[in-house]
């Protein structure tokens, strides 16, 4: 592979078609402002990089991206790339990754508007994000020992897979399908409206009016702090530790809670097939 070392770059697609490059301790600034440096690439290693310009990754097929940064200049540093692997570094591009295809990201601290748009086949590990509307309409989602935060996060997403994430967000999950969440703190408003098979198992859930108009919603051993209203038109299987502060006219399904603050079925709701029980009442 053709090496490149201790070089700048600022002109327009300044490796545009690169192929087989090893790309180290590179700038990609200057006066001339270029754009899409690596535009239409493939097979890549870019090490210990600093990105200030404009769509530096697009259309590009297999790179490694390892201890770079990317400025708030560096807009739109990855779209339409496929076979991408980026370890250890930082971002704060706006619209980062979108329709791209089998991504992996490892230990990367990254602040993102719009971030992971229309993506695919995509895996976090590790690293800290910040991004309102995370991965919006995207699918074969894999996090582990993540912490996100963001408003909007996880909407229309399909086929996601958490493990032992921290999300502090607010409407997450709304009209996603066939998500799994296990042993991860969820934090946030209006949690999980409008979603289709949406598991969450050990969690610990907190914020207002969580779980509504929830089709397949399953709740395995976890709590819920602060959780009023919960439940709304829900179809729903839950067993859950501790209090939750109220339940509003689930639609169908089981509700166990050690205790419950208050259960609401007013006359607006049709006739609710949800059996609610408080274990500590059936001691």
């Amino acid at each position: 592979m053709k090496k490149i070392i201790n070089q700048t770059y600022d002109a327009e697609r300044a490796l545009y078609a690169s192929d087989g490059v090893v790309c180290e301790d590179c700038t990609f600034a200057g006066p001339a402002d270029g754009e899409s440096a690596f535009k239409e690439s493939r097979h890549l290693v870019v090490r210990r990089c600093e990105f200030k310009l404009r769509y530096p990754f697009w259309h590009d097929d297999d790179a490694q991206i390892e201890s770079c940064s990317f400025a708030a200049t560096s807009r739109a540093p990855l779209w339409y790339s496929k076979n991408i692997r980026m370890r250890d570094c930082r971002m704060e591009s706006v619209k980062a990754f979108r329709e791209c295809t089998d991504v992996i990201l490892e230990n990367c601290n990254i602040s993102s508007e719009e971030f992971g748009w229309r993506c695919h086949d995509v895996e976090i590990r590790g690293g800290a994000l910040s991004s309102p509307y995370f991965l919006f309409l995207s699918d074969g989602i894999r996090m582990e020992n993540v912490h996100f935060s963001g408003k909007y996060s996880f909407q229309y997403v399909k086929n996601v897979e958490i493990r032992n994430c921290v999300l502090d967000t607010k409407d997450a999950f709304w009209h996603a399908e066939n998500v799994t969440v296990y042993d991860s703190e969820v934090r946030g408003e209006y949690l999980g409206w409008y979603s289709k098979n949406l598991r969450l198992v050990r969690c610990r859930i907190s914020g207002t009016q969580p779980l509504c108009y929830a089709e397949g919603l399953v709740i395995e051993d976890c709590t819920m702090d602060g959780c009023d209203l919960s439940f709304e038109y829900a179809d729903v299987q839950a067993d859950v530790q501790g209090e939750i502060l109220s339940v509003k006219n689930p639609a169908s399904g089981t509700i166990t809670a050690d205790r419950i603050g208050e259960i609401i079925l007013n006359e607006h709701r049709r006739d609710t097939e949800c059996i609610i029980t408080e274990r500590e009442k059936n001691a």
